[in-house]
């Protein structure tokens, strides 16, 4: 099963770590990836911490545990490659995004390389 497809049709909640330059760690709720091919995924984010974090250490950690109960899901481990501020790309990749209850002024398209994808628990490489 490829990536897009895995996140296409898993259900389930993900959270993505950042650090920054001296390694205080933040974790956030965040959304699915959206998966631009294998090896790049990209997420919707706004000017807040986790955005912050990213420009000065490009690596995060995208952690998704399957609904259902268990310990489904994968850990996605990523390296920043770069960032866009289009309204109307946001609008079309996150049709069903809705922003509206938060107070969003700036949002970016975050692009990562996949650099490993393991389970949630184990060592065993998926990718």
């Amino acid at each position: 099963m490829t990536l897009k497809e895995y996140f296409d049709n898993a259900k389930g909640y993900g959270m993505l770590a950042t650090a920054d330059s001296a390694g205080k760690v933040n974790a956030a709720v965040y959304a699915r990836p959206h998966v631009m091919d294998e090896k790049t995924v990209a997420f919707i984010m706004a000017e807040r911490l986790t955005h912050e974090n990213l420009k000065s250490n490009p690596w995060a950690t995208y952690l998704f545990m399957e609904a259902g109960g268990g310990w489904s899901g994968k850990r996605v481990y990523l390296k920043k490659l770069k960032e866009e501020q289009n309204e109307e790309l946001i609008q079309e990749i996150c049709r069903k995004c809705d922003y509206s209850r938060y107070d969003v002024k700036n949002r970016f398209i975050v692009y990562f390389n996949v650099e490993n994808v393991l389970p949630l628990i184990g060592s065993q490489e998926v990718l």
